[in-house]
């Protein structure tokens, strides 16, 4: 069997398993709670002795940092979360004038920048080989954009059903980190009017992508880049990876099936390898950092 049948099968067959089993590994989570706090052994060879805090004083010891499993969301919530999301996004450039986050930022742009570079060599060989035919038959933008929609979707609608409040979270979080992404997707898509890999012949030429977009949507529409599918793919990948990280195999699944649905759009030609990686690494961003809260 080729290697691209093969790859393939095991993505599409990916998906169905992941909305079987998550939800029943959740639960097992939830029944094992409290053996697992009940185990925990305590030492009474030392007081525990309060701290002192005099009149006038309120108590400095740090306050317990909310954890991704932590979080308690609800479609009331989502409003507020979602707007507090905007700000922090959007606000992010007085974080690095302040001196933060400057490591992992440059990290980002060296990276797209270095892919940019390598585009125009790389694109020719991926679209003329045929290595890749059934592979993308099998990952079109239509079933890889649907299985994005479709896990978290049906995740929720599952654990409706179980009345399982944790995994409505879960289902609520990726929902909300889908449309954050969605929001800067198509700002950056506005900006940049990149023209797609399939928007010019196989040979090429690639160079001067950037500004000429076939199409001059105001939302962005045909434009290259980011790739919307990496973005959310590895947003919702992040918020299951997080959620569930106490099963070993659930970030595996996630961010393989993420990297399936990113690689199959630059096979295809929908987008240049840069658009793939600044996609996958602010989907992963603003689903950790922004969504789930976790700190840098």
């Amino acid at each position: 069997m080729k290697i691209d049948i093969l790859f393939a099968r095991i993505a599409v067959l990916a998906i169905p398993l992941a909305l079987v089993v998550a939800p029943k590994a959740a639960s097992a989570q939830e029944l094992l709670a409290p053996v697992a706090d009940s185990a925990k052994t305590y030492s009474f060879d030392e007081p525990i002795a309060a701290p002192y805090v005099s009149a006038g004083e309120s108590s400095s010891l740090p306050k317990p940092q909310t954890s991704a499993e932590d979080l308690d969301v609800t479609w009331r919530k989502l409003p507020h979360r979602f707007l507090e999301d905007q700000k922090n996004m959007w606000l992010f450039p007085l974080k690095l004038a302040e001196g933060k986050h400057w490591l992992p930022t440059l990290l980002i742009v060296g990276g797209t920048a270095g892919f940019i570079v390598a585009d125009p060599h790389i694109m020719p060989h991926v679209r003329e080989t045929d290595s890749f035919h059934t592979f993308n038959r099998y990952m079109s933008s239509t079933v890889s954009g649907a299985a994005i929609a479709v896990i978290p979707v049906g995740f929720y609608a599952i654990s409706l059903l179980r009345h399982n409040t944790y995994d409505q979270g879960t289902g609520l979080l990726t929902g909300e980190a889908v449309l954050d992404d969605t929001i800067l997707m198509i700002v950056m898509k506005a900006a940049s009017r990149r023209a797609r890999p399939s928007d010019r012949p196989i040979q090429g030429p690639y160079n001067d992508t950037f500004y000429n977009s076939p199409t001059n949507s105001p939302f962005g529409k045909g434009s290259s880049f980011p790739s919307g599918h990496a973005m959310m793919g590895f947003s919702v990948a992040t918020v299951f990876a997080e959620r569930y990280k106490q099963h070993r195999w659930v970030p595996y699944v996630a961010y393989g099936l993420a990297s399936v649905i990113s690689f199959a759009r630059v096979t295809t030609g929908a987008h240049f390898p840069s658009d793939v990686f600044i996609g996958a690494t602010l989907g992963f961003a603003i689903a950790k950092f922004d969504v789930l809260r976790v700190r840098f």
